[in-house]
């Protein structure tokens, strides 16, 4: 389980392809804790460290990412040379900042326009429908990983302000209009509308 605080932007050092899934390292200078087997979020989703070895001032780790994952996720399109936001699993006893997230990515959500807001960027995305109806105006959202509130939810669109401090220690400096990020809706939205369609189900029996 994650917060969606991101704790670095990490590099991607080198993509080897199989026939059905990829093996990338990443570089990450603040993530200092790794051991095989851990769960590190990277872009938002939970995968698992295969391997690692110090290098330079940090440290490179290994994750293995599935076709499935490829298939519903942005990691397909990543190249050598490319910055992930990253976060260590929540250990017991951690600091709750963000909201839960779990790292299980519902899709993917293209930026359709950023704009000045203040100091802040406001950042405005659309999404499948099928995804639209769990989120809503001041609830939680995790896009590449990032704990986010939403502003305003309108058809299948909704947008985000992100602050300086966030846009400067994450990746999303680095993004523009048409590209797409991981989405993972609030696990607590979920549950809540699941539990109403299921009491209604019950209801009209």
């Amino acid at each position: 389980m994650f917060t969606g605080i991101v704790i670095d932007v990490g590099i991607i050092k080198s993509i080897k392809k199989g026939k059905k899934e990829i093996e990338m390292t990443i570089y990450t200078e603040k993530i200092a804790s790794l051991k095989e087997g851990m769960s590190i979020s990277c872009a938002g989703i939970c995968l698992t460290v295969v391997s690692y070895e110090n290098y330079e001032s940090g440290y490179l780790f290994n994750v293995y990412i599935s076709n499935e994952t490829l298939s519903k996720t942005t990691l397909a399109s990543y190249e050598v040379g490319d910055q992930i936001n990253l976060e260590n699993s929540l250990a017991l006893g951690d600091e709750m900042d963000g909201h839960i997230v779990q790292g299980h990515v519902d899709g993917v959500a293209e930026i359709i326009k950023i704009e000045p807001d203040g100091e802040s960027s406001r950042f405005t995305f659309r999404v499948k429908s099928d995804l639209i109806r769990f989120i809503a105006p001041k609830g939680s959202v995790a896009m590449d990983g990032t704990s986010l509130t939403v502003n305003n939810v309108d058809g299948d669109k909704f947008d985000v302000n992100l602050i300086p401090y966030t846009l400067d220690h994450t990746t999303w400096k680095n993004n523009r209009k048409g590209d797409g990020v991981n989405i993972e809706v609030d696990i607590l939205s979920r549950y809540v509308l699941n539990d109403k369609s299921k009491t209604k189900e019950v209801w009209h029996k």
